[in-house]
């Protein structure tokens, strides 16, 4: 006997409104202009615990996602340092988070990169490993900017040279002169490119 045709397309409609509603080009989790997740009391090298909702007064957030281990973050840094001093005095905040739990990834770690490098920025660390899994960021370095409103406005790459050495794009810059300016972004999504995230599996999570 067929089966009725109703009840099997409310069935389609729900595992249908199920799936996420939003993804980008390059990223399962947000899409452009999403609300930004939110972090709190992240702890810091600087001893301090930071939250995004302290960022209140930033025109601009730039959110990357970035480790000690990985040779492509290393060579982000000081490009990162670089920018974060230029739009200091704009209103621009910029934060780094790690999430990678290895050894070289926790936070003495950590204090020791920050110290050496004289990081300009708010270095935290989420060994629950929510906020990237929020952010749908896989890889480090993975940048995030977040406008006035705190929506996502880019995602991606800092600029077109993973090794710095031959930058004929910024994107990451180019989005931040967008909010500041008002004007529609010419690039919102580039991809990530890096080192993969160490996400932790939940069996050994449980076991610890």
């Amino acid at each position: 006997m067929p089966r009725p045709i109703l009840p099997l397309l409310l069935a389609f409609l729900a595992c249908w409104t199920a799936l996420p509603s939003h993804a980008g080009k390059y990223n399962s989790v947000l899409d452009i202009g999403d609300p930004a997740p939110a972090w709190k009391e992240l702890p810091g090298t600087d001893g301090q615990v930071h939250s995004l909702a302290s960022l209140s007064d930033a025109k601009a957030v730039v959110v990357v996602f970035t480790c000690n281990s990985c040779p492509y973050a290393l060579d982000a840094e000081d490009r990162l340092i670089a920018l974060t001093k230029e739009y200091a005095d704009r209103g621009v905040a910029v934060v780094a988070i790690n999430v990678n739990t290895v050894e070289e990834d926790r936070m003495p770690a950590m204090k020791e990169r920050a110290e050496e490098k004289q990081f300009p920025y708010p270095y935290l660390w989420d060994e629950s490993q929510q906020i990237a899994k929020q952010y749908g960021a896989k890889f480090t370095p993975q940048f995030f900017v977040l406008g006035r409103d705190r929506q996502v406005v880019y995602m991606g790459s800092l600029d077109d040279s993973p090794g710095g050495d031959a930058v004929t794009k910024t994107y990451v810059a180019d989005a931040i002169e967008s909010v500041l300016s008002g004007d529609e972004l010419a690039v919102t999504e580039t991809v990530p490119i890096g080192c993969t995230i160490r996400f932790e599996r939940e069996r050994r999570k449980r076991g610890r």
